[in-house]
């Protein structure tokens, strides 16, 4: 990884992904986790606050050192354990049947084998475990999806292999869950292209 990958893009995604409007979403995509979760993507922890009184641990899965770093003061200021667990989604260090939820809030977009993640984290959800997730992807309106399919290579570039065009529920489905609760919507005041969002729960089948 160059200079801009590591030391600059966690720095603009800690940003970003920090906006205030974004807060209700985490919310509720967070409704529900409970026990020992693993997230996938922790970032720079804007998840922590949202992770609700039944959360007993976080395994955190992150790549990024720097990342990491921005979480520190969130991460301190948790009542909730946390501890950084492992830096790759598509090779999951936990045993089988290990978590009782699975979180991931604008990940799924990034990680380049997408089905073997997937099927880690199928692997290391205990049996009834759910995975909660809030993602952007493909648009449900075929203008949008034309510029986000004209613009992909370019968000690949600028934002770490970052996808614009993933159809999230779809590839869900596809990698062996069932989309339990799904809400799609564009998030307000903010580009269509990089902001049709899936937000749900889905489970093994």
């Amino acid at each position: 990884m160059g200079f801009y990958d590591t030391h600059v893009l966690p720095r603009l995604i800690n940003l970003v992904c920090g906006i205030g409007a974004i807060r209700p979403s985490r919310d509720r995509a967070c409704e529900g986790l409970h026990g020992r979760v693993v997230e996938l993507g922790f970032g720079s922890g804007h998840n922590v606050e949202s992770y609700p009184g039944a959360v007993t641990r976080v395994d955190a899965v992150e790549p990024s050192d720097l990342g990491w770093k921005l979480a520190h003061d969130r991460v301190s200021a948790s009542p909730i354990h946390i501890e950084r667990s492992g830096l790759d989604g598509e090779h999951l260090p936990f045993d089988d049947d290990t978590f009782d939820c699975a979180l991931s809030t604008y990940t799924l977009c990034t990680i380049p084998d997408l089905p073997l993640a997937l099927a880690e984290v199928r692997r290391v959800l205990k049996p009834g475990g759910t995975l909660h997730f809030l993602e952007h992807g493909l648009a449900p309106d075929e203008k949008v999806r034309r510029w986000q399919h004209r613009l992909d290579p370019l968000q690949q570039r600028l934002a770490g292999g970052c996808h614009l065009n993933r159809d999230i529920p779809q590839i869900l489905t596809d990698a062996g869950f069932v989309v339990e609760r799904l809400d799609t919507f564009y998030q307000p005041h903010a580009a269509k292209s990089s902001n049709a969002m899936s937000r749900g729960v889905a489970t093994p089948r």
